[in-house]
Formats: C-alpha cells, sequence, structure tokens
C-alpha cells in the first residue's frame, strides 16, 4: 500500500486531506508540524510521499524539505503553499520537491499530482535498480569475448538514437540489454515501455501499441493511450517482434518514418518521439526474404545489431555466473555459505542449456535449497538437471542447429577419451587440422579431467 504523510499546523487541511487520500486507498499518517514529522520519519520511513506545508510555527516547510532530502532521499515532497507564498514554492521545487500545490487545495490536482510523484518516484526507484543489474547482473555478466564485445557495444550504442534489433534464444537476456541501452542513454529519465508481440491477440495489437478513441470498438468504453504514446519521450522495446502480424508490421513501420501515430477509430495524428527496440529469437533476415517479415522493416530496425549467444557458446562464463546465483540464493534464504565443487562445475559446463541463463539461475536456487552438505557436487547437479547424459542433451535441443553442436561436443569428446586426450593423435582419426580441433575443444570448453 502506498503511503502517504500530511504535514500542516492547520488541523482542518489534514482532515480533509486524509479523507480524500483514504477514499482513494493510500495509508494515511500526519503530523502537525516539522518537528513531529521528523519524530515520525525517524520510527517510520517506509512513506512515499510527503505533503508539506510551507509556513508552520518552529520549523518551516522549505527546512524540513532539507531534512528529507538529505535523510530520506526516497520520499517525494509535495509542498502546499498560499498564494502570497507562491515565490517561495516555486524556490522549494529548486530545492528537490516534486511540485507545490497552491491553496485553496483542488482535490482533482492533489490526487494527480500526488500519482505523477509516485510515478516518478518508481521511474527513479527502477532506475537505480537498473544501473545495478547492468553492472552486476549474471545475464550479462562475463568475462568471455563475446560478452565484453556486447557490452562495449551497448556502452557505444546508447548514447545514440540509433535503433537496435536484438537477437537471440529465449532466456538468454534480450529484454536486460534492451533496459541497459535506455538507462545508459539521454532518455533514462522517460518510460522504459515493454510489449512482448507474441503475447498480444493480432486483434489487439494495433489498440494495445497505437490506443485507441472511445467508442472505437465493443468495450472501448473510454479512450485509451497505446505504447506508443506511453513512451513518448523514452523509449519502446518490441520483444519478439517477428511474431507480429504482417499488418501490424506496415503500421508500425509507418510510425518509425513519419514520428505520428495515429488511435484506432480516430483520425488525428499524434505526434511521438521514441527511440524503438526490438528483439526476436527468429531470423528476421531469412524471413524477410521469405516474405514473412517485411523487409523494409527489417532494414529500418536492424541498424545496429546486437546478438546475445546462447550459453553453451560461452561454456567459460558459467563459473562466474553459477556462483553469482549461489551467492545470491544463499543471502536470499539466510543459509550458511554454500560452495560449488569443481565436478559440479564440470557437470554445468558439460550440459547444453536449452533454457540458458533462466534455466541455470533455477537449477542454482533449487542445489541451494535441496543441497544436504555445505559442498553442492556432481550428484547433485545430475540430480536436478533434465539431462545427465550426451543423449538426454541432444534430444531436449530445441532446434536441427542446436542439436548439431550438443552431438559435435559429445563426439569430439568421445574420440579425445579413446586417445587419451591426445590431440595430435584425435586429429590424425578425425582426418582434420589440430588446429581447428584445437578451435572446437575451446569452443565446447573441452579439457582433460583431472
Amino acid at each position: 500500500m502506498t503511503n502517504i504523510l500530511i504535514v500542516d499546523d492547520d488541523q482542518g487541511i489534514r482532515n480533509t486531506l486524509e479523507m480524500v487520500l483514504l477514499y482513494e486507498d493510500y495509508h494515511v499518517d500526519k503530523a502537525a508540524n516539522g518537528k513531529d514529522a521528523l519524530k515520525f520519519l525517524k520510527k517510520k520511513s517506509d512513506i512515499d510521499v510527503a505533503l508539506v506545508d510551507i509556513k508552520m510555527p518552529g520549523m518551516d516547510g522549505l527546512e524540513l524539505l532539507e531534512i528529507i532530502k538529505k535523510d530520506f532521499g526516497d520520499i517525494e515532497v509535495i509542498v502546499i503553499s498560499g498564494n502570497a507564498e507562491i515565490p517561495i514554492a516555486v524556490d522549494a521545487t529548486k530545492k528537490g520537491a516534486f511540485d507545490f500545490l497552491a491553496k485553496p487545495l483542488d482535490q482533482d490536482r492533489v490526487l494527480i499530482t500526488i500519482r505523477n510523484a509516485l510515478k516518478k518516484k518508481k521511474l527513479s526507484r527502477q532506475c537505480k535498480e537498473l544501473s545495478e543489474i547492468v553492472n552486476d547482473d549474471p545475464q550479462i555478466l562475463g568475462n568471455s569475448k563475446a560478452i565484453l564485445d556486447i557490452l562495449d557495444t551497448v556502452e557505444r550504442v546508447a548514447p545514440t538514437e540509433a535503433k537496435v534489433l536484438i537477437t537471440g534464444e529465449n532466456g538468454t537476456g534480450k529484454e536486460l540489454i534492451a533496459q541497459a541501452i535506455h538507462y545508459q542513454s539521454v532518455r533514462k529519465e522517460a518510460s522504459f515501455v515493454e510489449v512482448n508481440c507474441a503475447a498480444i491477440p493480432e486483434s489487439l495489437i494495433e489498440s494495445e501499441l497505437f490506443g485507441h478513441e472511445k467508442g472505437a470498438f465493443t468495450h472501448a468504453h473510454e479512450k485509451r493511450k497505446g505504447k506508443f504514446e506511453l513512451a513518448n519521450k523514452g523509449s519502446l522495446f518490441l520483444d519478439e517482434i517477428g511474431d507480429m502480424s504482417l499488418t501490424a508490421q506496415a503500421k508500425v513501420l509507418r510510425v518509425l518514418e513519419e514520428g505520428k501515430i495515429t488511435r484506432v477509430g480516430g483520425s488525428t495524428q499524434i505526434d511521438v518521439d521514441v527511440r524503438v527496440i526490438a528483439a526476436t529469437n527468429k531470423n528476421l533476415a531469412e524471413e524477410s526474404i521469405e516474405g514473412t517479415f517485411r523487409q523494409d522493416l527489417y532494414y529500418r530496425l536492424n541498424v545496429v545489431p546486437i546478438h546475445l549467444p546462447p550459453l553453451r557458446e560461452r561454456l567459460s562464463d558459467i563459473p562466474l555466473i553459477a556462483n553469482f546465483f549461489l551467492d545470491r540464493f544463499v543471502k536470499k534464504y539466510k543459509l550458511p555459505a554454500k560452495t560449488l565443487e569443481e565436478s559440479a562445475i564440470k557437470s554445468l559446463q558439460s550440459y547444453s542449456w536449452p533454457g540458458n541463463i533462466r534455466e541455470l539461475r533455477n537449477l542454482i536456487e533449487r542445489a541451494v535449497i535441496l543441497a544436504k552438505s555445505s559442498s553442492i557436487t556432481k550428484k547433485d547437479i545430475n540430480l536436478y538437471t533434465n539431462d545427465t547424459s550426451s543423449n538426454d542433451s541432444m534430444f531436449n535441443s530445441e532446434t536441427f542447429e542446436d542439436f548439431k553442436k550438443v552431438s559435435e561436443k559429445a563426439f569430439l569428446s568421445q574420440k579425445l577419451e579413446e586417445t587419451n586426450w591426445n590431440v595430435k593423435k584425435t586429429a590424425e582419426i578425425l582426418k582434420m587440422q589440430r588446429s581447428n580441433l584445437y578451435k572446437k575443444m575451446e569452443k565446447y570448453n573441452l579439457n582433460k579431467p583431472n
């Protein structure tokens, strides 16, 4: 529940505001002066918004504002002022107040201002969380060349207005990369709006993207903004855009070209300033040739391509990611420290990970909870994985390309075992260059067991 603190020496105003806010299902606390307000905040720091009168005996509203912003920075402060105090209220916004309300108070204005303050608070929290995630999240954590190259691209493209197309299998972290681009761009203070194109029925996709006017269709009882309008001045993430119908693709292309949208059932064009970041698990280059995806839209979106490799292609990152999750879940469940034995790491690196990071995260979480000792062993890992043999890994592959990669790894591992990991002899048997075999071994992280 949202917590509002009212600080005003006028009991009538405190009570009136309380009634209005309680009706809107806000939790309300009250203080008659700045000193009482600070005492309260030291005991209860989960206040979201504080309504603070400027003119109060003792500590005035400006002094209270400065202390709140210094010691309770997450609280959004809205100052209340009389007409004669408007210049002071304007000065308060320069010192960190979200906005000011002039007396006599208008109920609608009060509620709208509080909602806007809560939106800003939510956005600030998201910015903070994303800055932490981007710099320390396992989905883009790693020291493999592939990940370092991706992070370099993100850093270079984020400050620009270039459109980005992110490709990769499910669970590789496409949304996180989109968020990283947004929160490192000049648009970071505006909205990051996501649309999962695969989850919206074709009959509703246009309304979802462009909004609709009242009466545009059955159940359209009031006008509604679409995602493009909601993302104005910010970024719009079109996830799984490869699942969008050709009709919707044509309308998205038009918006990208003209910078205008028309709501469903409307005729007025509305300007939108949006950076579009798209993502897909499909090969849009091939689909554009086959005619299942618009080629002109593909070229519009694919200004800067970023491909996220599946986890099986960056096996050297697995120890880092697995230990990250290990520490996270040990702390989350308040358990004694646990470690991953070398045999467990090897087992993780021998698996194909069709579910990518998401699957690894779930496996480590289960292992942390269910492992009986402080050391997580190969046996523990094999107990929780869906496939404990190469054959199982092969048949858990999602695509023929995945199957080929898993089976090639199993084949090479077997041949190396037969020669006791004699690379020269194995290369001769396979009739391939030794340098090529070394490249394959590095790709699949094939090393002689200790």
